[in-house]
């Protein structure tokens, strides 16, 4: 061998200096983060035009891939944490959460079940433990029943995991043809669900999306779930599982959980509860009721990588009754056998889920719970919904403007109106009002069409968005539309 040292890629000396350097980039980054328009400009294929056709051959410092990063992925890059960023739900972060993410990756724990990491699998029971007495939610959920919870990346891996196990539990019950198994949801439903039924075999003629309506505020009918159900019945179908939820993606509806709930269990149907937004607001006594009648269901998830301080990816999912989940995902593969497993006495939660191989996800949402406590997540979200009241009452007052769905969050859904404007008209002046506002790089947000309506969704939950960025996106808003109704008059 040569004389030449041989490269140490995790040297502690070297690796306190790089991360110093990164986190000082990272802070610049935030210190500086207005300066970029909130939604990227760039054309697609930018970056394959710049980038090297190969890899580099020899190692290159930190300083000169950070100059890279400046100069060529922050153009590219949406900013979901910008204070300007008001588009689809809000991913927002913190400092607790970054310390957390360090950690994790720093111990780069594979905690598939208890021997591998006793500390992750013990910290996740403990952390969902507290985050289901914040949510009082029913102790039926609860380790110290026959439930549980379990961190996953996303809803769509909960709605996997909780469709197998509604599938296993039903075919164990009964002899039954997979093509007979249906789905119900409504047509607010989020769309991976309809994912999740295709993955685990449920044909997308077996999924019913049953329509909503605005003069109900597109929750999900009692009645309109009861008459699908009772026409599956008479065809010979089996119902199998029905997906209710707390704060819709287009509108932040809510469906009715109790009612609903109560028409599942007549049909031994499994009910699933998809808070992945709202759920975060439950924690503040105010927003309680909205689970009310979650005691009916099956299965609960939300995402704390919206609306909790806490980065992609973390989506918490409780069931009833562990059994269901570690039946239908289970292995017992002879490398992964151990004394401690053989005891039953242990959460393995590679039988919770999809993957064997698992993040240790708890550590940043426990850090989050400890850096914040409850009040200060409560303050963040209270502080968000405060500005969205401020913003609906601002569009309410001003006759330009009808907010399309009443607010339950820190969403707000309007559409412009004009003198003697058709419902076209209307669309196009909306539709054009959006296009602009996001152009101006200043502000992003996104939109929905419910009932042939266009509409502008404002989710306000940025953590750096404050009462001087909505008033901005205010004053954005009657000026574009000031210009715009003229030019439609002019036409006109």
């Amino acid at each position: 061998m040569g004389s030449h040292a041989m490269m140490n890629p995790l040297d502690p000396e070297e690796f306190r200096r790089q991360a110093h350097v990164v986190v000082d980039f990272l802070a610049d980054y935030y210190l500086n983060i207005e300066n970029y328009p909130v939604c990227s400009q760039v054309e697609p294929g930018y970056l394959t035009k710049t980038m090297p056709q190969s890899a580099p051959l020899q190692p290159e410092p930190i300083e000169t891939i950070l100059q890279d990063v400046q100069k060529h992925i922050i153009p590219g890059l949406t900013h979901w944490q910008s204070p300007g960023f008001f588009g689809y739900f809000q991913s927002n972060a913190s400092t607790g959460n970054f310390l957390g993410e360090m950690l994790l990756t720093g111990f780069n724990s594979v905690g598939f079940n208890w021997l591998a990491s006793p500390a992750a699998t013990e910290l996740e029971i403990v952390v969902m433990e507290w985050l289901l007495k914040l949510l009082q939610l029913p102790k039926s959920f609860s380790f110290s029943s026959d439930g549980g919870g379990v961190i996953h990346g996303s809803t769509c891996e909960s709605f996997v995991c909780t469709l197998v196990a509604a599938r296993e539990k039903k075919l164990s019950q009964r002899e039954a043809d997979l093509g007979k198994l249906v789905v119900y949801c409504s047509d607010q439903t989020h769309f991976s669900l309809q994912k999740g039924c295709r993955v685990v075999g449920i044909s997308p003629n077996n999924v019913r999306s049953i329509q909503t309506k605005k003069s109900m505020n597109f929750q999900l009918s009692p009645d309109a779930l009861l008459t699908a159900i009772e026409s599956d019945v008479r065809a010979g179908l089996i119902p199998l599982y029905v997906c209710l939820t707390l704060g819709t993606t287009s509108t932040t509806a809510v469906d009715p959980l109790l009612a609903l709930s109560e028409i599942a269990k007549r049909f031994l149907v499994w009910v699933h509860v998809d808070a992945a937004y709202a759920g975060s607001a439950c924690i503040c006594p105010e927003f309680r009721h909205f689970l009310d009648g979650v005691e009916g269901a099956n299965s609960f998830s939300f995402n704390p990588h919206k609306w909790f301080l806490t980065t992609l990816d973390c989506c918490c999912l409780w069931v009833k009754d562990q059994s269901d989940l570690t039946k239908a995902l289970s292995n017992d593969y002879e490398l992964l056998k151990n004394k401690a497993s053989d005891t039953k006495n242990v959460v393995d939660y590679k039988d919770w889920q999809i993957a064997l191989s698992r993040r240790f996800r708890a550590m940043k949402l426990w850090m989050v719970i400890r850096s914040y406590g409850v009040t200060g997540l409560q303050e963040v979200i209270r502080k968000h919904v405060k500005l969205a009241k401020h913003f609906e009452a601002l569009l309410i007052a001003d006759k330009r403007f009808e907010v399309v769905v009443p607010r339950n969050f820190a969403t707000v859904c309007f559409k412009v109106l004009a003198p003697n404007a058709s419902n076209e008209d209307s669309k196009r002046l909306t539709e054009t009002l959006l296009d602009s506002l996001n152009a101006s790089g200043l502000v992003y947000m996104t939109h929905v069409v419910r009932e042939g309506v266009y509409v502008i969704r404002v989710a306000i939950g940025a953590t750096l968005t404050e009462e001087k960025h909505v008033r901005m996106l205010w004053d954005m808003v009657q000026e574009h539309t000031t210009h715009l109704l003229a030019s439609f008059a002019d036409i006109e």
